[in-house]
């Protein structure tokens, strides 16, 4: 189909808006631990969808990945799986950095972060940075990232600022009863740089996709769809990583009950006294203690499912926008992460995290958004003068 970086903008766009929704289905879930739901969305995002959804659209799915793996001179599966497993660090951090800042902060500290490191050091690794730099194209697109850089400096001082001035029933109120800013801003630091590495893994896995590429042609299907591979490989890693975590937890806690309807703790709008989520508990009901109720622990299951198939969507659409991006296809990383913040502060907006701030607070969270949708449109133009 070749190259169209408006196309290529649009998908970006759509992948943002859900990677920025997938938390809130999690919001429905009643009494299970964090443990016990990442998991189970896990199991969804990162192994069931990616591969239904390579297996429908790429024609031999898995013999491409067995024709690779047997390539002695081919470490492509080796090392898209092993930046999976660091990057699954991050995004085990990054439900605290969500927890802790809120949906609209948490999201900005630890994306923008992602933003610079998966945008800048790919580049820098290869030595394509020297061309980019040379090219007018190149430094508009570099200018596009600094711009969301920026962008997200200004949401973070809209988060300190929110820090002073809002009480603790209002952040009870919108959802936030932990929110930390210090704690917060530490875990979504570490979850930002890790969470960099994904695009480390889709440019390790390059083999994977040129293959898939071939297939998809040969068999008269778009190459839109060449990436979907890769995200299988990728997303094993990142799986690794978060169920030996998530056992640890389950063992520690001993919540593993809870898959068959034990009460746990819900760290999302959840009561400090009682750890019972406050959309569910009813004191004056005895039976809400000790069981939960077969449709409610059926619900939790398809919330969390439903978020995990949301997460995974937001690197389908990604996989599709980097094959439109030409050949500076590395900014892809800055337009995914500058619209996921974009759409999780329009979340964040939406559920009143910013409720009860000063209008200096709200102006700064109003500019950080005008500035991210720029950044976007920015880069694009840059890939746009490049394709042409």
């Amino acid at each position: 189909m070749g190259t169209n970086p408006f196309i290529g903008v649009i998908f970006h766009w759509i992948g943002g808006f859900a990677s920025a929704t997938n938390f809130i289905p999690f919001r429905g879930i009643k009494r299970w631990s964090w443990e016990v739901y990442w998991l189970v969305q896990g199991f969804a995002a990162w192994i069931v969808t990616p591969i239904v959804l390579a297996y429908l659209f790429v024609p031999n799915v898995f013999g491409i990945l067995r024709q690779v793996h047997a390539d002695p001179t081919s470490h492509a599966i080796g090392y898209a799986f092993l930046w999976g497993a660091l990057w699954g660090m991050g995004g085990l951090t990054f439900g605290l950095a969500i927890r802790y800042l809120g949906i609209a902060l948490g999201y900005a500290i630890a994306l923008g972060l992602c933003t610079a490191f998966g945008t800048l050091i790919p580049p820098i690794y290869d030595g394509s940075i020297h061309t980019i730099l040379h090219e007018t194209s190149g430094q508009i697109i570099l200018f596009g990232v600094l711009v969301c850089v920026v962008a997200v400096a200004i949401n973070g001082a809209a988060g300190l600022s929110k820090d002073r001035e809002i009480t603790p029933e209002e952040k009870a109120e919108a959802g936030e009863s932990d929110y930390n800013f210090g704690k917060g801003i530490a875990v979504a630091i570490f979850a930002g740089i890790m969470s960099s590495f994904f695009a480390f893994g889709l440019k390790a896995g390059k083999p994977i996709g040129d293959i898939a590429k071939t297939q998809l042609l040969a068999n008269h299907r778009l190459d839109l769809w060449q990436n979907l591979p890769i995200l299988i490989v990728v997303l094993w890693g990142g799986f690794l990583t978060n169920f030996i975590w998530s056992a640890i937890l389950i063992l520690k806690n001993r919540s593993i009950k809870q898959f068959a309807g034990e009460p746990g703790y819900n760290p999302m709008r959840a009561s400090h006294s009682s750890g019972d989520t406050l959309v569910d508990f009813d004191p004056l009901d005895a039976s809400t203690y000790d069981r939960l109720a077969p449709k409610t622990l059926a619900a939790n299951y398809v919330f969390a499912a439903i978020a995990g198939i949301i997460w995974y969507f937001q690197f389908f659409f990604y996989s599709m926008g980097q094959t439109k991006m030409g050949k500076y296809d590395f900014s892809s990383w800055t337009l995914h992460m500058a619209s996921i913040i974009i759409f999780a502060t329009l979340w964040g907006l939406i559920f009143k995290e910013w409720h009860g701030t000063s209008r200096r607070t709200k102006l700064l969270v109003s500019s950080g958004l005008i500035l991210l949708v720029g950044s976007t449109l920015i880069v694009g133009y840059g890939n746009y003068l490049k394709a042409n």
